[in-house]
């Protein structure tokens, strides 16, 4: 039956509801995340071919980059926090000739923490949980000023990641898996 017909039965997922949860930023930025990109992902394809005939076969997965979008509070500063993960992570702009500082992935992923989109129901309760593995940051873009604008500053965060978990509630339909729990991680 389709959610529409009953008005007692499920609502659709709306993509107003969500929170993000960046670890190590203040109050885990869920507050000033405004949006979000889901994580995506792609499989490769690898070709054969066999006299005038052209088979396809799977090849890897490949998550695609995920974009955040925060609003720019003056307390927690989103961009000086940015800037401090990026700093633990271990960039520093060279002071000197002999400052050989570079970012390692173990301190990039620490310095960001735990990543994880929640999309949510109406009354708050958790949908879908992805939770990315390994995230860190590869972009930042500090957001753009004009006179003729007065809309809120924004941070825009780019965050790379080995892999993303899917949790879904359960309950939900999943005709495919047929019994089994509606987890899976690739």
């Amino acid at each position: 039956m389709a959610f529409w017909t009953n008005a007692t039965g499920f609502d659709p997922k709306r993509g107003y509801r969500f929170t993000v949860t960046l670890g190590n930023m203040p109050s885990g930025a869920q507050w000033y995340a405004k949006a979000v990109k889901k994580p995506a992902l792609t499989v490769t394809e690898v070709d054969h071919s066999y006299l005038n005939h052209k088979f396809y076969y799977p090849g890897r997965t490949e998550w695609e980059t995920v974009e955040v979008t925060l609003v720019d509070p003056v307390s927690p500063d989103a961009a000086a926090n940015t800037a401090a993960i990026l700093t633990a992570a271990g960039y520093h702009p060279p002071n000197n000739m002999n400052d050989t500082t570079t970012m390692s992935k173990a301190a990039a992923v620490a310095s960001l923490g735990a990543v994880e989109i929640e999309q949510i129901d109406s009354q708050g309760d958790f949908l879908e949980r992805w939770t990315l593995w390994n995230a860190f940051i590869t972009g930042v873009t500090y957001g753009d000023l004009s006179y003729e604008d007065d809309a809120l500053t924004e941070v825009t965060i780019t965050l790379r990641y080995d892999w993303a978990k899917l949790e879904t509630r359960v309950g939900a339909e999943t005709p495919f898996l047929k019994g089994q729990k509606t987890f899976w991680k690739v």
